[in-house]
């Protein structure tokens, strides 16, 4: 192989998302041997080691990581040829690919993504659901278009817009002592058993930043994985929650929970959108950008 091909870079992307030859021979269906050997002619090729094989399977080097990116980019241009030529014969067409937190994926992003499929429908949208942090990580690796994320330090070099703002509340079983408040700070729930979302959510996160600001932990008697299961844990009696204020209202009446506001500042949260450039990104992404915060 003198250069490089589409194949070769998805076969690339893949090992590195799969984290093993052989997982990504798997879901690629083809023989690990055949994916070792273009990973073997890439490094060829580029005069760069990509990969360090260890026991557990490979890591990207330095150069890897940054193949990574760059072969994200150009299959996504590939695939944007493909879409456009595909149907141009009126209107705008494209490919849209949308990192999104749970939290605005719950709230938000469903109608104005129908809004906007409905006046564009040349326009695809693939959307993956990701932790905030995850989500402005893969804006800056160029492995989406568009990201949408609660406001986290996250020191990646991205342009970021105002989204929307959510508010956090307490959510209990009704019979709970604390559920005949109007409002509780954060702090006086800290004697409590929660129920908790994984540990690389920023509510979980902001939690624990909040709990260690008393010197204290956070009590956590289960974790689960999303909203709905949170929520059925809380009816259960297994703990408090925190979640988006419009989740929660959602979940509450059926299921007979108990909401409370919390009165820490921290409660109320900036949703952001995040892409690597307004300017370079192509057309149908900036008018989805517009759509969905005005820029």
């Amino acid at each position: 192989m003198s250069t490089l091909d589409p194949l070769s870079l998805r076969l690339f992307v893949s090992v590195a998302e799969a984290g093993t030859i052989a997982a990504a021979a798997e879901r690629e269906h083809i023989a690990a041997a055949a994916v070792s050997k273009r990973i073997s002619e890439i490094e060829a090729v580029l005069g760069v080691t990509l990969l360090r094989r260890t026991n557990k399977g490979v890591a990207l080097t330095a150069a890897g990581e940054r193949l990574v990116a760059l072969a994200h980019r150009a299959l996504h241009e590939l695939d944007e040829v493909a879409v456009q030529m595909r149907d141009c014969a009126g209107g705008v067409s494209g490919l849209i690919r949308i990192a999104a937190n749970v939290s605005s994926v719950v709230q938000f992003l469903p109608g104005e993504i129908q809004a906007f499929a409905a006046q564009h429908p040349r326009i695809q949208i693939q959307l993956e659901e990701k932790p905030s942090i995850g989500v402005v990580k893969a804006v800056a690796d160029n492995a989406v278009d568009i990201g949408v994320f609660t406001s986290v330090p996250h020191g990646y070099d991205v342009q970021t817009f105002p989204y929307h703002q959510d508010r956090l509340i307490l959510v209990m079983p009704a019979g709970h002592p604390l559920a005949q408040r109007k409002a509780v700070a954060f702090a006086d729930t800290l004697a409590f058993e929660y129920v908790g979302l994984p540990s690389d959510t920023a509510i979980s996160q902001q939690l624990t930043r909040a709990a260690h600001a008393h010197a204290r932990p956070v009590n956590l008697r289960i974790q689960v994985t999303g909203y709905d299961a949170q929520c059925l844990m809380i009816a259960a009696g297994l703990g408090l929650g925190v979640m988006p204020c419009a989740v929660a209202r959602q979940q509450a009446a059926k299921l007979g929970l108990s909401l409370v506001e919390l009165t820490d500042a921290w409660a109320e949260r900036d949703l952001l959108l995040a892409v690597r450039s307004l300017d370079a990104l192509p057309v149908a992404c900036r008018m989805l950008v517009a759509h969905l915060c005005g820029v």
